[in-house]
């Protein structure tokens, strides 16, 4: 078993690639009484194009399998993995994202045993006509619901001006219509292909002796019989590298009581390795700080003059194949704001500029709530973006953040920052 010794954490990682290709992690934080864990594959909703398992032609599934996939692997032919967790004390969630799909759970005891439940149940798919018919049912309220989210809304309509010909610009959870053509066969074919252990990965963090736990993984899996491996091959390719095909502008009617406004863009930098992708997100956090933290001049001058409010938040997402950031607020200046937002961006040379004197102040902040998060087992746990990163750690992150400059930020603001990148999507009240 590899270590990695982090001494200005007091923190050792423990690491194990399994005979069956998992990749296996252990974090132990003496004097807690948490233990999180998080069982992960490389497969989300993007991932609808690739050559099955052991065959030779291509498929594309129903948008929304692996969200479906992920609803539907805790249901057994006679129990709910949710109550066995339940039965021995732990706390069980998933979720799906464009690229990733997570299973984990937290407990205070009986580490061993929910292992045992985690790993067998992910390990182990269960699909009949009558059950995948039943939660067909389940997710379309769940999708009907976000309908009526405009939030929601709002978030998936600017991805579809970023990305509107890419398989991004649908929901998570796919459509009613595509999650109806969805079979037990088409889980079974995704299950075969993303599920297999050299494609995931087993992230635990907390209360435990590495050792005696790297063991009992070991014996769980052993005990199995896994086919050999063969890595996916995902035939997704964006429709247009240079993001040339961005709609600049779209907007939305709802029943709503104030105008929501979303500026987003798009980045087009491609990526050879994980470690070069981290310093990059990291190097575009802390320009998005510069730029628009509620300590910036720009913030201030938007707030005083109402082109923003409370509701104003910026993001940066960075997952594998596609990258991008957003602005949003609730305002009765939906065009003032996008003009204001747009303009800051595009000037970001002159405000990089004028900010020197913050940028260590504001890459303390960042620091501070990185190492803030150390303290946290499902933070550091949640983190972990696996192959995206190279493998990194909270802790690696924390080491790369301290190497970024204000030189970085120049960088990043010329590769990140093109004007065919840039669009603006807005929810707009009825009576508006």
């Amino acid at each position: 078993m590899d270590r990695q010794t982090y001494q200005e954490f007091n923190r050792t990682i423990y690491r194990q690639r399994l005979a069956n290709g998992l990749l296996v992690q252990l974090l132990p934080m003496p004097g807690f009484q948490k233990t999180y864990a998080t069982f992960s594959t490389d497969f989300g909703s993007i991932d609808n194009h690739f050559i099955p398992y052991h065959e030779q032609e291509p498929v594309r599934v129903p948008d929304g399998v692996a969200h479906f996939l992920e609803h539907k692997m805790f249901e057994k032919a006679d129990h709910d993995a949710f109550d066995l967790f339940g039965k021995l004390g732990a706390d069980s969630n998933a979720y799906t994202s464009f690229t990733q799909t997570s299973y984990l759970f937290a407990t205070t005891s009986y580490l061993h045993e929910n292992l045992d439940v985690l790993l067998n149940f992910v390990q182990d798919p269960y699909f009949t006509a009558q059950t995948v018919q039943k939660e067909q049912g389940i997710i379309g309220q769940e999708i009907k619901m976000y309908d009526d989210d405009a939030d929601w809304r709002l978030y998936l309509g600017l991805i579809g001006n970023l990305y509107p010909h890419d398989p991004m610009r649908i929901d998570i959870a796919g459509t009613v219509e595509s999650i109806g053509q969805i079979t037990p066969a088409i889980l079974m074919q995704s299950y075969r292909t993303f599920y297999q252990p050299a494609n995931m990965n087993l992230f635990i963090v907390g209360n435990l002796d590495p050792q005696q736990t790297l063991e009992w993984i070991e014996e769980n899996q052993g005990a199995k019989e896994f086919s050999p491996t063969e890595a996916p091959r995902r035939l997704f390719e964006l429709n247009d590298p240079t993001a040339h095909d961005v709609i600049p502008f779209r907007s939305l009617t709802m029943n709503i009581a104030r105008p929501k406004v979303m500026v987003g863009l798009r980045g087009i930098k491609q990526f050879n390795d994980g470690r070069e992708r981290l310093r990059y997100k990291l190097a575009v956090d802390l320009l998005l700080d510069v730029l628009f933290d509620d300590t910036s001049d720009n913030y201030l001058r938007l707030y005083n003059n109402e082109v923003l409010d409370d509701s104003f938040g910026y993001n940066f997402e960075m997952q594998r194949g596609f990258h991008f950031a957003y602005f949003s607020s609730n305002t009765d200046q939906m065009e003032r704001f996008a003009d204001e937002v747009v303009a800051i961006l595009e000037s970001a040379d002159k405000q990089i500029d004028a900010a020197r004197t913050r940028f260590a102040g504001i890459k303390r902040a960042e620091l501070g709530r990185l190492i803030g998060l150390l303290d946290t087992p499902e933070a550091i746990a949640n983190r972990y973006a696996g192959r995206l990163f190279d493998c990194a750690n909270l802790m690696d992150e924390i080491q790369a953040l301290k190497t970024i400059t204000l030189d970085d930020l120049y960088q990043v603001a010329a590769e990140f920052i093109t004007p065919q990148g840039i669009s603006v999507y807005q929810v707009v009240p009825h009576h508006q």
